[in-house]
């Protein structure tokens, strides 16, 4: 992830602030303790050069899930937060971009016994001009089977909570030292979970199939391939997967807001199917593209226009 400074503001409770100037106390509570929780929206720019988010009020609805998993009360409404999500990329002329919205505790107190703290909501965006070398979508990335396995607690696999990402750091980290594209963690039955921000699909016999949601997290773009494969006729199942079942499938791909629809080319030096994207990886890649750029009216309920 790639900031660009030519963004220049900054939402914070309200008030837009300079992006230099949005800064937050030392003693910030979640700084020290990981008590907050974020989101990653994405928007895309349309033919007509107007610009819209993809399923922004999924995004908003899977914030306030998480913060009231937690016991945060988030002082903003559903409407407002989406609304100054659009403002926000208004604010920094963006048609296109990703937003991140965050939830966080103040410094008024400090240690596990703090108290009247405040609940601060920042929402930033900055330009996105690829997650990977775009090159990558056609002949597919290269993946490693991660030492670190995902978390055990489905609180911390299934929601986007700032303090849990550790494993998934760790994971990705010790996947580019080791010259792969990704890490692929497993849960805590020696089974697949997902990558290191992604979720992970095979395609075996023109089926799709995917891990269930046990432990790891029911992505938003997960979900909207579920949709958009019911749309193409494709049969999709959720299925306990392995290590096995991903080195024999006929194609692989990961799933997430930053990194859209990406194939797997291997996993352990292992190629997969043709070693790069499959017909029905790619299908669901275009497909993927019409629908966040406003081309496929179909799922036009999934944009909400920047205006």
């Amino acid at each position: 992830m790639f900031l660009n400074t030519d963004s220049k503001y900054i939402w914070l409770n309200g008030e837009f602030s300079a992006w230099d100037e949005t800064k937050v106390h030392m003693l910030t509570h979640t700084l020290h303790y990981g008590m907050g929780v974020f989101e990653g929206v994405r928007a895309y720019s349309s033919s007509d050069h107007h610009g819209n988010i993809f399923r922004l009020q999924d995004h908003t609805e899977r914030l306030f899930s998480a913060a009231n998993k937690i016991d945060l009360k988030i002082p903003f409404s559903k409407d407002q937060i989406n609304s100054a999500q659009i403002e926000t990329l208004l604010k920094n002329n963006l048609t296109e971009g990703y937003i991140r919205p965050i939830v966080f505790l103040g410094n008024e107190s400090m240690g596990l016994r703090a108290k009247d703290l405040s609940v601060n909501v920042a929402i930033a965006c900055w330009e996105w001009p690829s997650y990977m070398d775009p090159e990558k979508k056609e002949q597919g990335i290269d993946i490693i089977k991660s030492p670190y396995n995902q978390y055990e607690n489905p609180l911390y696999s299934n929601n986007k909570i700032i303090g849990t990402y550790i494993n998934s750091i760790m994971a990705l980290q010790d996947a580019l030292r080791k010259g792969a594209d990704e890490a692929l963690l497993l849960d805590k039955h020696g089974n697949i979970s997902e990558g290191s921000g992604e979720n992970l699909f095979i395609v075996k016999n023109g089926s799709l199939l995917t891990p269930n949601t046990d432990y790891c997290l029911n992505g938003i773009t997960r979900q909207s391939v579920f949709e958009i494969a019911d749309s193409m006729k494709l049969e999709i199942c959720e299925s306990i997967l392995n290590i096995d079942d991903l080195i024999n499938a006929d194609e692989a791909f990961f799933t997430g807001t930053a990194v859209e629809v990406m194939p797997i080319r291997s996993i352990d030096n292992n190629i997969i199917g043709i070693g790069k994207r499959g017909p029905i990886t790619e299908a669901l890649q275009t497909k993927y593209s019409q629908i966040v750029r406003g081309e496929d009216k179909h799922f036009s309920h999934w944009l909400t226009e920047i205006n």
